[in-house]
């Protein structure tokens, strides 16, 4: 069923085409459905009539923009929001070294906790600080093409 910090599906485990069929079925039952909360019986191709899954709309929904992804050939993963990854996970997911995340924590740019002696992240802490960083990032850019404006470089 996964690990406690979630599950990933990487790129091309799922067949991109099944993933699109899926994905089409999926939006058009949500789409005639729009103004409906009601939770969604999903059959199961087994053959049998009385069997269903019961899905809340959200997940239903969720499972349409993990489709999405998976058909274009992008891996997924589902995180609980109230995770705690080892320093190894959170560089991982940062797609950094774990020194340069060891860096980052000891400088105080992500908050992080001791467990005996070693260091845990919250993953809405991780997710913050990238928020934080993109937004630095646009920043960055904007102000770099002002300059490029101004000097006449576009």
């Amino acid at each position: 069923m996964g690990t406690a910090i979630g599950r990933k599906i990487e790129p091309g485990v799922v067949d991109a085409r099944d993933a699109q069929r899926a994905l089409r079925r999926i939006n058009d039952y949500l789409s005639r459905t729009a103004h409906s909360n009601e939770d969604i019986q999903v059959h199961l191709e087994t053959g049998a009539t009385d069997e269903a899954l019961v899905l809340p709309r959200p997940v239903a929904e969720m499972f349409a923009s993990m489709l999405a992804a998976l058909a274009n050939g992008q891996g997924v993963q589902i995180m609980p929001v109230d995770a705690v990854l080892t320093t190894q996970q959170a560089a991982d997911m940062l797609n950094v070294s774990r020194p340069y995340l060891i860096g980052l924590l000891e400088s105080g740019e992500i908050p992080y906790k001791l467990v005996g002696r070693h260091r845990r992240i919250r993953f809405a802490d991780l997710r913050q600080y990238l928020r934080e960083d993109d937004a630095k990032r646009k920043e960055a850019a904007d102000e770099l093409m002002e300059l490029d404006q101004e000097l006449g470089l576009l």
